[in-house]
């Protein structure tokens, strides 16, 4: 939590010189860094001008002698950042806030805990890989194939265009919004992928804030959360079809959080980055369960300069929304599946404003970090050649033509499945259920499993990271569908001897789920709005937004908020406004 203290008075700019006289005496810490927020900007500017701007006073000096540093200024959020060796209290004013630094945890990938449901991790998000866009699709109502002429034509669509682009209709709405052609986005996240095809024209200027000295550049996303995200509000449009929500914007990536956490200081220091630049949008895919009052004022800066801050509401599937998406000044966003359902992760409650697509997303991951396969099945009396399949984070990397093995029933996977049996030269086929994904791969590799091959209990093909650590196993690792596997299963228990020829690559793009995938595409959207029309207020695009959704339901108690987003009508609607 943030460590807030506050005390009556009234602030002076000489007010701060005593607040930081106030350190505590007890037994020095190692250093932290505070945000010390003033609420008056007259204030601001006197305590600006004393202490920040002449490093040679006598403030100063007096202040290095107690083991503080002056660290940033940022004007644009009314704040400053020191950095102290012992714990910093306020005393003698109510116009400041001293906020110490916490982190929210990292937008990472989570398990699935086999059950079908999403481990408790807030801010986490579930990692899926959609075959092709066509095969999510399925899932949803049939809609009739848009031709030569229509308001979503062949030039604008592909094999590649996600699911979740033509679900919130951008493409209808790239004519009005001019595909959001000077629109600027502002995503603060875990960095980005500046080399990524789909992104490097997109891509306007980069600011690091974690300041851990990453590699190869300073924004370089090693996570690959923040490359997703961006990728989904603009990535460009590719022949195939593939494309963000708005392909003309541009991206600004402040990286406000590494492998270890997001700094409650650095988010504020990225907002006031994107007040700075006057940006248009600004996305957050991250957060917590609790918020902070550094936080919650830059985002209220952030909207009276103008700016439409938009964040995701949270993935622990409560009746809750977290924070940052629950200020009044955000525009917070759940997630729905192709099939226009709540997704089970996504959070919901009063402050909910509009849910978007997050389970299953297809968008750019850094390069070469994604992955691909193939499954082909022979010498089964009824399925063969390739079917359908998806990889695994983790598993090895097998060139076509890949590996071809026969293939040995064991049941869920657990180590009792295993019992007595070698499976060198074969490959695991193991249901899913019951047990994580990672302890079915840990069982088959310790009975000598040349491969695992999971078959989905659901429709659909999902999959995940079978390491928490970014570990590349020696054995690939994919899902067949369902019904696949359980022919299979079936052939097999009849006697038969089945091979599959297995191979896995890498890509450049992934499939992610989450309510961090959802926020992008209403961020994208509001660069489309931005587009048409740059005089609307944040409190005016919100209101849009929510006027022009497709409502869902059942709705009793917000957890679609006013519905699902539809670019066409926002910016139609945006449009008519002055």
């Amino acid at each position: 939590m943030a460590s807030e203290n506050r005390c009556s008075g009234q602030g002076t700019g000489l007010f701060l010189l005593g607040l930081l006289l106030t350190i505590a005496m007890a037994i020095p810490a190692s250093a932290a860094r505070y945000l010390v927020i003033v609420k008056d900007s007259q204030v601001y500017g006197q305590i600006q001008s004393q202490w920040v701007l002449n490093s040679s006073s006598l403030t100063s000096q007096l202040l290095s002698s107690r083991d503080v540093q002056v660290q940033e200024a940022l004007p644009e959020v009314g704040a400053i950042v020191v950095e102290s060796e012992r714990e910093l209290r306020l005393s003698n004013s109510a116009d400041v806030i001293v906020e110490k630094e916490f982190f929210h945890k990292t937008p990472r990938p989570v398990y699935s805990d086999e059950l079908g449901a999403t481990l408790s991790q807030p801010w986490s998000y579930d990692v899926r890989y959609a075959v092709s866009p066509s095969d999510i699709l399925k899932k949803k109502k049939p809609k009739p194939k848009p031709g030569p002429g229509s308001e979503e034509n062949d030039a604008q669509v592909g094999p590649k265009t996600p699911w979740g682009i033509r679900m919130v209709k951008a493409p209808q709405a790239w004519a009005l919004g001019q595909q959001g052609q000077g629109a600027r986005v502002l995503v603060l996240d875990t960095g980005i992928d500046k080399n990524h095809p789909a992104l490097r024209g997109q891509i306007e200027d980069t600011r690091d804030f974690v300041g851990d000295n990453q590699t190869p550049y300073d924004v370089a996303d090693k996570v690959g959360h923040g490359t997703h995200v961006s990728g989904t509000i603009a990535a460009a449009l590719a022949s195939d079809g593939f494309s963000g929500v708005a392909p003309r914007a541009k991206i600004l990536m402040g990286r406000v959080c590494s492998e270890d956490g997001c700094s409650n200081v650095d988010v504020v220091r990225g907002m006031s980055w994107g007040i700075e630049q006057k940006v248009d949008v600004i996305n957050l895919s991250l957060g917590g369960d609790f918020g902070s009052p550094g936080e919650k004022s830059a985002m209220e800066k952030a909207e009276k300069a103008g700016i439409v801050v938009v964040a995701a509401s949270g993935n622990d599937g409560k009746p809750s929304v977290g924070f940052p998406a629950a200020y009044s000044s955000v525009i917070a966003v759940g997630a729905v599946g192709p099939d226009s359902k709540k997704a089970e992760f996504s959070q919901w409650g009063p402050e909910l404003d509009v849910v978007a697509p997050g389970v299953d997303i297809l968008s750019s991951v850094p390069t070469g970090t994604g992955c691909v396969s193939s499954a082909v099945v022979s010498q089964a009396a009824g399925t063969k050649g390739e079917v359908a399949s998806s990889c695994f984070i983790g598993s090895a990397v097998v060139a076509a033509p890949g590996l071809s093995k026969e293939i040995s029933f064991v049941g869920l996977g657990k180590p009792e499945d295993f019992s007595g049996k070698d499976l060198t030269a074969q490959f695991a086929l193991i249901q899913r259920g019951e047990i994580k994904f990672a302890e079915k791969v840990k069982n088959a590799i310790a009975a000598n499993a040349s491969g695992v091959i999971i078959f989905n209990n659901t429709d659909g093909l999902m999959s995940g990271s079978i390491s928490d650590d970014g570990t590349v196993l020696a054995i690939p690792v994919v899902m067949i569908e369902q019904k696949v596997g359980e022919e299979l299963r079936d052939h097999l228990g009849a006697g038969e001897k089945i091979r599959v020829q297995v191979s896995t690559s890498s890509d450049d793009y992934s499939g992610m789920s989450g309510t961090s995938m959802a926020a992008p595409h209403v961020a994208g959207v509001v660069a489309l709005i931005r587009a048409g029309n740059r005089n609307l207020t944040p409190e005016q695009v919100r209101q849009v937004l929510k006027d022009t959704v497709e409502p869902l339901g059942p709705n009793e108690e917000n957890e679609y908020g006013s519905g699902l987003v539809e670019a066409d009508k926002a910016v139609a609607r945006a449009m008519q406004l002055h």
